[in-house]
Formats: C-alpha cells, sequence, structure tokens
C-alpha cells in the first residue's frame, strides 16, 4: 500500500513538472531548459527571481504549479521518509523483541551455521518443537532466516560474544555446522569453555577433523560425507533393514516412530524390570534398547532387565502410543 502510495505521488509530481514546463515553453515562449528552470524553482519555493517578467497567463501557470507542484513535493518526500523511517524503526524493533525472546530461552540448543546442514537440523528441530537458536552472519543465509521467521544472532559464531548472546549459559546444547572445520575446533574450544557441561554435536568434513574436534571436547562428531557414502553403500547391501530403519526413524506414512522415554525418580516403572513396567501391554511398543545412567547400552534387553531412575528406554511403536508413553512416564 505505502510502495503504491509513493509512486502515484511521483506520478502526479513528475506530471505537475511536466505540465508546468509545457506551459512556459508555449504561453511564455520561454526555452525548453528555461521552462524546466522556472518549473522546479517554483515547486521547490526557492525564490529566485523569475527570468523574464510573467504575462497574465504565464502568472496563472506558477499559481497552479504552486499550489499543485508544492502539495505533491511534500507528499512525495514524505512518503519516503516515512517508508525509509518506519522500516527502520519496525527492523529495530522486531530485533529488539527477538533478541529479548531469545535471552529468555532455557534448555534450547544453538545452531552455529545456518547451510545445508544447519538449514535441515532447523527444520527436524522445528518439526518436534524444540526451541534454538541459530549464529549465522552470512547475508544470504540471514535472508532466508528472516523469510522462514526464525530466531538468529547475526554473528561470527566464532564470537565468544555471540555464543552468550545466543544464551548459551542456559542451552541444552551447541551444533556447530558451519562448512570450516577450523571454526567448528574454535567453536567447540569456546563453548566447552565457557560451558564445560555442555553437549556439543560438531560437523566433521573427514575423519582427521573428527579426531581434533573430539579433542577440542566436542560431545559428538558427525561426518556427513562418510555417512552418506555407508548409507549409500547399505541401501545396496541390505535393502530391507534400510527400509526397516527409514520406517523407524523417518515418520512416514505408517506412523512409526522410534523415540527416547526418559525414567525419572517419580516414574511408575522406576524399580520394575520390563515384564512388570506393562510398556508393551499398555502402549505397544517394542524395547529396543536401554541405556543405563552408567552410559552402557543393553541392547534387546530381557524381561527380567531392570528399569532404574535415570535410564533412556529406546522403543519402537505407533507415534501416538510413543506420545501417551512418554506423558505418562
Amino acid at each position: 500500500m505505502e510502495l503504491k502510495n509513493l509512486r502515484l505521488s511521483i506520478l502526479l509530481l513528475l506530471s505537475t513538472i511536466s505540465l508546468g514546463t509545457l506551459g512556459y515553453y508555449l504561453v511564455e515562449d520561454m526555452p525548453l531548459f528555461d521552462s524546466l528552470y522556472m518549473t522546479l524553482i517554483t515547486i521547490s519555493t526557492v525564490g529566485f527571481a523569475e527570468i523574464k517578467p510573467l504575462t497574465m497567463a504565464g502568472r496563472i501557470i506558477t499559481i497552479f504549479i504552486i499550489i499543485t507542484g508544492t502539495a505533491t513535493l511534500a507528499y512525495t518526500v514524505g512518503n519516503i521518509l516515512r517508508m525509509f523511517i518506519e522500516g527502520e524503526i519496525s527492523k529495530s524493533f522486531g530485533r529488539r523483541k527477538v533478541e529479548k525472546h531469545i535471552s529468555r530461552l532455557k534448555d534450547h540448543y544453538i545452531i552455529c551455521g545456518y547451510g545445508r546442514i544447519g538449514g535441515l537440523i532447523c527444520r527436524e528441530l522445528l518439526n518436534h518443537n524444540i526451541d534454538f537458536v541459530v549464529i549465522e552472519n552470512m547475508p544470504q543465509c540471514i535472508d532466508q532466516l528472516e523469510r522462514e521467521k526464525l530466531h538468529y544472532i547475526p554473528m561470527d559464531a566464532t564470537y565468544e560474544e555471540a555464543l552468550f548472546r545466543a544464551g548459551i549459559e542456559n542451552a541444552r546444547g551447541i551444533v556447530t555446522a558451519v562448512q570450516s572445520d577450523a571454526d567448528n575446533v574454535f567453536i567447540t574450544l569456546s563453548a566447552r569453555g565457557i560451558r564445560p557441561d555442555i553437549y556439543i554435536l560438531s560437523r566433521a568434513s573427514d575423519e582427521k577433523a573428527e579426531e581434533k574436534l573430539k579433542r577440542a571436547g566436542a560431545t559428538k562428531v558427525i561426518t556427513p560425507y562418510l555417512i552418506g557414502g555407508r548409507r549409500m553403500a547399505q541401501v545396496l547391501i541390505r535393502p530391507t533393514v534400510v527400509d526397516f530403519v527409514d520406517i523407524a526413524l523417518m515418520d512416514n506414512h505408517l506412523g512409526l516412530v522410534m523415540e527416547e522415554a526418559h525414567v525419572r525418580d517419580n516414574s511408575p516403572i522406576a524399580g520394575k524390570n520390563l515384564i512388570d513396567s506393562n510398556l508393551r501391554k499398555d502402549f505397544g511398543v517394542i524395547i529396543v534398547a536401554i541405556r543405563k545412567s552408567t552410559g552402557d547400552m543393553i541392547f534387546n534387553p530381557t524381561s527380567q532387565e531392570k528399569l532404574e531412575s535415570g535410564d533412556i528406554v529406546v522403543v519402537l511403536g505407533k507415534k501416538e502410543d510413543v506420545i501417551r508413553m512418554n506423558k505418562i512416564l
């Protein structure tokens, strides 16, 4: 709407200038440049002397230019200023609002880098309603973040200030997914120095970088190219197994999901074995594994395996049943 008004005001201003110039040219016999000059100094109310004495018809033209020209000029300038000022103010207030919201976040994730990997991570977190903040300083990526209305900090992720502004003190974890392995190592070192207990998931381009990131303090390192190559090979070697994993993890049309269930202190199944917990009976889920609080992983546990506070149960089942189970647990 504002752009339409601006176009209209500019059109009216140009029309007034054209009519004034044509009027002086035809009525007062002035050269075209002198006619344009007279029109412009009249519209701008500069107050320079007339090029030559005007006839009655010329004065009528001047009155018309003063009334219409100054009004359209003021309207055009006002539209331009309003668009500029309101746009800047709106942008400034919008940015402050976003940063204020970020400062209140707790148990969120910080995503460093919004490239192909970072973008995929953000979409998955968004689908699962998990709070996150992106740190990105590339203009094209910032434009994309603005279009998708995601929370972000427009800074270089290697700066500690960027991590603090993203709320690293209250964050659940941080993902380093920038393109440079050196930057990922630096971000990992900075994050581990600020929060020794924070979970750090890092991206590596090769196995050498993976080792460096682990030494820098990364909790988990993912090498996308290595994983992608292995997965393509598994599709050729064990296609049925890959299809099953896709069904379990990708939440497809069958509605099956593989999910984690945390056993809390006040959980009704804490202290019980699997058969007494009635997880399979009540929720129809398959117990795939149990990660003990000590870090040990028990695959395909027996019915007599005891569930303790702090354990994480990996289950496979229908999405609605898993959600219902997590609410109860």
